[in-house]
């Protein structure tokens, strides 16, 4: 199984093939419906991110609360349909990768192929499970968002599929 590191790079994403499994090492950035908000008043009106976007994977999740002895609860993906109307501004401020589940739109699959990201799925209903990969986490920004705050995901061996390629192939592209 092939392995990715961060940071992602372009080269990295171009050898990247819709339904491909690997496993990811590095930073995911938790963000959902209102941090994604943000980011984009913060992009339209030319202000300058509370975090470099640049390189970044976003991972659709609102992690749940540590149990004690825990570093995170369950984090399990979010649908990523949420977010489509704000992905593209994201991606043109430099964001290479997004982690979700389920289908994206036609105007989100365009974006991937023009700024030459991915998109990938993992686990559904598997929170608790992808809680082990987790090795750290810390709030980045946006904290008075509580669980829809900002965090940066120290992960190993994170599992991920290559739902949408930097070329627009699509795991749900019924022509596949």
């Amino acid at each position: 199984m092939y392995k990715l590191k961060a940071p992602l790079t372009k080269d990295k994403i171009g050898k990247l093939r819709t339904g491909e499994a690997l496993v990811y090492d590095g930073i995911l950035y938790t963000a959902r419906d209102q941090a994604h908000r943000r980011f984009a008043e913060l992009i339209k009106k030319n202000k300058k991110l509370p975090i470099d976007l640049k390189g970044q994977i976003i991972y659709y999740c609102g992690p749940n609360p540590a149990a004690p002895g825990k570093i995170i609860g369950a984090c399990g993906p979010t649908t990523s349909q949420r977010m489509d109307r704000f992905a593209p501004a994201l991606m043109k401020a430099g964001v290479l990768g997004m982690v979700g589940k389920g289908e994206r739109s036609p105007d989100v699959v365009r974006a991937i192929k023009k700024y030459r990201a991915v998109y990938f799925a993992t686990y559904a209903g598997c929170g608790a499970l992808l809680s082990r990969y987790v090795k750290n986490k810390k709030i980045v920004c946006f904290e008075d968002l509580g669980t829809e705050a900002v965090f940066a995901l120290n992960v190993s061996n994170f599992p991920l599929l290559v739902a949408v390629d930097c070329m627009g192939g699509s795991i749900y592209d019924e022509r596949r």
